[in-house]
């Protein structure tokens, strides 16, 4: 059965990514906004396109004050059982207005790779910037345009991914990129018992020269691309780039 993006996949999502090293992308954050002068823990976060909490959770185990924000109403429901003590609010990336400004906004695991155009990504990284205090920082990454061509090896990953209560999820996720319309398409299959379930998710690659005018437009005069783990300058093959950017205290 075909679903929407981020539905059915909420409930298996978190077993599926287990080997997900958020705790290593939060100390790479976290480091880097210490360096440039943030008194962590004592700013507020905003993590945007939270999913079920995996980021966020790491946030918090760093004492900071975390809101979560992401556009799946499935996917907040497992954040909001995972991680009871958080404000999760649903809201899209391009449009969301919330009352509170935040010292550090996030948004990882190429979630903006989900908005198709550039004007979207620009739409999203301006409300950053306006949810972003004077002196504050955004930290996120893509994955550029070679890593949307060349996702996987093989193009394919496939497993068994154990659930809490016993069961196990069976996965095979392909991906295949679409030339014409420049996009990575993966078909994300996944059978639990006797239910089956298709999510087809699409993403855009941006690469540095791609981002700079988008953060510019945005408001962003100051920041910084680089490769994880060690912060260099991206390479011309490198599949992913973080983004830190500042907002100027005027």
């Amino acid at each position: 059965m075909q679903r929407p993006p981020f539905t059915a996949l909420a409930a298996v999502y978190d077993a599926i990514m287990a080997d997900v090293e958020y705790d290593h992308w939060a100390d790479f954050v976290l480091s880097y906004a210490r360096d440039g002068g943030l008194r962590v823990p004592d700013v507020t976060v905003l993590d945007l396109a939270c999913g079920t909490g995996g980021f966020t959770r790491e946030l918090l185990k760093a004492g900071l004050q975390v809101t979560g924000l992401d556009g799946s109403a499935e996917m907040l429901r497992e954040a909001r059982v995972r991680l009871p003590d958080v404000p999760f609010v649903q809201g899209d990336l391009r449009t969301f207005e919330l009352p509170d400004r935040f010292g550090m906004i996030t948004c990882v695991f190429d979630s903006l790779n989900n908005l198709l155009t550039p004007g979207d990504l620009g739409a999203a990284l301006e409300r950053a910037w306006t949810h972003l205090s004077p002196g504050g920082l955004l930290a996120f990454d893509v994955n550029t345009r070679l890593g949307v061509r060349e996702l996987w090896e093989g193009d394919a990953i496939e497993g068994l991914a154990p659930l809490p209560g016993g069961e196990e999820v069976h996965y095979h996720w392909s991906h295949h990129y679409d030339a014409e319309a420049d996009l990575g398409v993966v078909q994300a299959f996944c059978r639990l018992g006797d239910q089956e379930f298709v999510e087809t998710h699409r993403e855009r690659g941006y690469d540095p020269q791609d981002l700079e005018p988008l953060l510019r437009a945005a408001g962003f005069t100051r920041f910084e691309i680089v490769e994880y783990p060690d912060y260099a300058d991206p390479a011309p093959d490198v599949a992913r780039v973080w983004v830190f950017a500042w907002k100027e205290v005027l």
